[in-house]
C-alpha cells in the first residue's frame, strides 16, 4: 500500500517528557508511602513512574511485600497528589519542549497529549507548555485504563484522526514504550525521565534522544515534517 500521501502524528507523554516532574512525583510517591506505613526506597518508585496512579500504587506495594486495602491505595494516590503541588508548584518545560510544539503547530503536524496524570493536577504542566486552547489532551480521568495500557494513545489517536499506524509516541519511561507497542505505533524515547537509552530501545524504542530539544532538532528522522 502506498503510503506517501500519509499524514502522520505525534503523542507525548507529559511529566518527564515535555515537564521536568518526574523526580517530584518520586518523592512525593515515597513520602505518601511512608506516612502510609510503608517505607520504599527511592529508586523502586522511580522503575514504576508512568504507569497510571492506582496501578502504580498496587505494582510498587506488592514489590516490597506490602499487600495494599483499596482504602490504603486511596489514601497514598491522594497524599501523593498533596504532596506533589507542595514541593513544585511551578511546573518547568523541558529544554526544547515549548519550542518543539510551536513547530509542529506552524508545520501543521497533527500531535497531541497523553497522559496518567489527571486534572487538575496536570493543569500547572499545560500552562507551562504554553500551550493553545484546542490542544489535544487526553488525561487519565478521560479512559477506563491508563499505561501501560494502550487506550490513552487511543483516545488521542482518535481525536487527531489520523490511523494509529501512522502515529508515533514520544515518551521517557518504558511504560510509555511498552504502550505504544500494544497500540502498534512507532515509540521514541527521551532520556528527560531518568531511563537509560538501552532500557527504552529494549521496550521499543525507535529512536532515543536527549529531551525535546533533540527531537525537535532531528524530526526529519521521523518523516513527520511536510
Amino acid at each position: 500500500m502506498n503510503r506517501g500521501s500519509a499524514v502522520y502524528a505525534i503523542l507525548f507523554d507529559l511529566d518527564g517528557t515535555l515537564v521536568d516532574t518526574v523526580y517530584a512525583h518520586v518523592l512525593s510517591w515515597q513520602r505518601a508511602f511512608a506516612e502510609a506505613g510503608m517505607p520504599i526506597d527511592a529508586w523502586r518508585v522511580h522503575r514504576r513512574i508512568g504507569m497510571s496512579g492506582g496501578l502504580f500504587a498496587r505494582a510498587v506495594a506488592r514489590e516490597v511485600g506490602y499487600p495494599l486495602a483499596a482504602e490504603q491505595a486511596r489514601f497514598v494516590q491522594e497524599r501523593h497528589g498533596e504532596i506533589f503541588q507542595q514541593i513544585l508548584p511551578e511546573r518547568r518545560a523541558l529544554p526544547g519542549a515549548v519550542a518543539l510544539l510551536r513547530q509542529l503547530r506552524e508545520a501543521g503536524v497533527p500531535h497531541g497529549i497523553a497522559t496518567s496524570g489527571r486534572r487538575p493536577d496536570i493543569d500547572a504542566s499545560l500552562a507551562a507548555l504554553e500551550l493553545p486552547p484546542d490542544m489535544v489532551v487526553v488525561a487519565r480521568g478521560d479512559v477506563s485504563r491508563a499505561k501501560p495500557a494502550p487506550d490513552l494513545f487511543f483516545a488521542c489517536q482518535q481525536r487527531l484522526e489520523v490511523a494509529a499506524e501512522d502515529c508515533y509516541v514520544v515518551g521517557d519511561s518504558v511504560w510509555d514504550l511498552l504502550a505504544a507497542r500494544r497500540a502498534r505505533m512507532f515509540g521514541v524515547g527521551l532520556l528527560s525521565g531518568g531511563y537509560g537509552q538501552d532500557e527504552l530501545l529494549a521496550a521499543g524504542a525507535y529512536r532515543v534522544y536527549r529531551d525535546p530539544a533533540e527531537l525537535g532538532a532531528a524530526l526529519d528522522e521521523l518523516g513527520v515534517l511536510p
